[in-house]
């Protein structure tokens, strides 16, 4: 967590120092006075802003409003005496990269305001620096209004972002620690329960095999086959967190459709390469529940499965010539199309029902971007 007195940022980079160049400009308003005393002054205030210009980047707490505001000072008196409004800028740059809201507002406003009277003051005692640089005068103004609003969303925006980086890897922890707490649960109903049973049973086949070998006979069939259908259940876990890929799946559905005499025609490659394990294991869990529909509601003869994959997502479309979801509107609103939609939302995918004859559904998830090898080393 920040602390209250970082208001700026810790690492500014070389951005304030390399508009110590324009600190040359200064000099010529300075010097086209006659007056000495002016000279002397004018060198004294300029030497004394860049002291406090930096001053403000090392300083926290209340330090960096006080040596803003002796700067502000120090811009309005170059505007009265020299005509020089430019230190109006470096002033600009500077508040918008204050993180304090309600800091960030006072200073904006009073500089603002200062800027404002100080040229309007220009005008009306007919100062001829000022109206022979209108132009520049007027681009200064704009970047006064303008620069520290634009630098400041973009220092909000940054934190924004970071913050969010910071979220997301604390769900990520916590998404990685339920899936171990789920884990641990199922295993433990899985296992725990088995386990002890085949203990016990152990136990009594010990006692039982010099007494009554028959009936220790039968506890140890009891055992082996508590043994195998533990092992079936732990095979069954480790396929579920594997995750389904497409390939395999549409294994599964030729079977499914053959054994439901619904021809079926495949268009395009099962094996993805940009898509991660998690999408396709989406999209093999949605192309499952649709070839499901169509075998128990559709009554169709064919069903087709196009999948389209590019760089920035992939495309599968399933569709049939049946009776389409216009004969069974109890499908638009039950529980299968509502799973998919909630599935393909948590990865950023979408589902979508399409024209018919017959129903298609088209279903989209966003694809992992790879740079290619000759960009990558260039």
């Amino acid at each position: 967590m920040r602390k209250w007195i970082q208001i700026i940022h810790k690492n500014t980079g070389l951005s304030p120092y390399v508009w110590v160049v324009f600190y040359i400009l200064p000099f010529y308003f300075i010097f086209s006075s006659s007056s000495t005393y002016k000279v002397v002054v004018g060198i004294t205030m300029i030497i004394s802003f860049f002291i406090c210009y930096v001053l403000t980047f090392v300083s926290k707490g209340w330090l960096v409003y006080f040596w803003t505001s002796v700067q502000i000072g120090i811009s309005i008196t170059m505007s009265l005496l020299f005509g020089y409004v430019y230190f109006s800028l470096f002033l600009a740059f500077f508040i918008g990269n204050i993180h304090h809201r309600v800091g960030f507002f006072t200073l904006y406003s009073i500089h603002l305001v200062s800027t404002l009277v100080s040229i309007n003051y220009g005008f009306v005692t007919q100062n001829p620096v000022i109206i022979t640089q209108l132009p520049f005068v007027l681009v200064s103004l704009i970047g006064v209004i303008l620069l520290p609003v634009n630098t400041y969303n973009r220092n909000k925006r940054e934190k924004l972002q970071d913050e969010l980086e910071v979220a997301n890897k604390k769900i990520s922890e916590l998404v990685k620690l339920e899936e171990r707490q789920r884990i641990a649960r199922d295993l433990h109903d899985t296992l725990g329960q088995k386990l002890s049973l085949i203990g016990l049973k152990s136990d009594l086949a010990g006692k039982l095999i010099g007494k009554n070998p028959s009936r220790a006979q039968a506890e140890l069939n009891d055992i082996h086959q508590t043994a195998r259908s533990a092992l079936k259940e732990v095979r069954e876990m480790v396929t579920k967190m594997r995750g389904t890929r497409l390939e395999d799946e549409m294994f599964r559905v030729k079977q499914m459709l053959k054994a439901a005499q619904i021809g079926f025609v495949v268009e395009g490659s099962p094996k993805l390469t940009n898509t991660s394990l998690l999408n396709e294991n989406v999209v093999s869990m949605c192309i499952k529940e649709a070839v499901n529909n169509i075998v128990k509601h559709s009554g169709a003869s064919t069903c087709w499965i196009a999948i389209k994959p590019s760089r920035t997502e992939l495309v599968v479309q399933v569709r049939d010539d049946g009776c389409g979801l216009a004969e069974h509107p109890d499908c638009l609103r039950g529980n299968g199309l509502g799973g998919m939609k909630e599935r393909l939302e948590f990865v950023n995918g979408s589902l979508e029902i399409g024209p018919g004859p017959g129903t298609m559904i088209v279903i989209r998830v966003p694809n992992v971007f790879k740079q290619p090898e000759k960009e990558a080393r260039g």
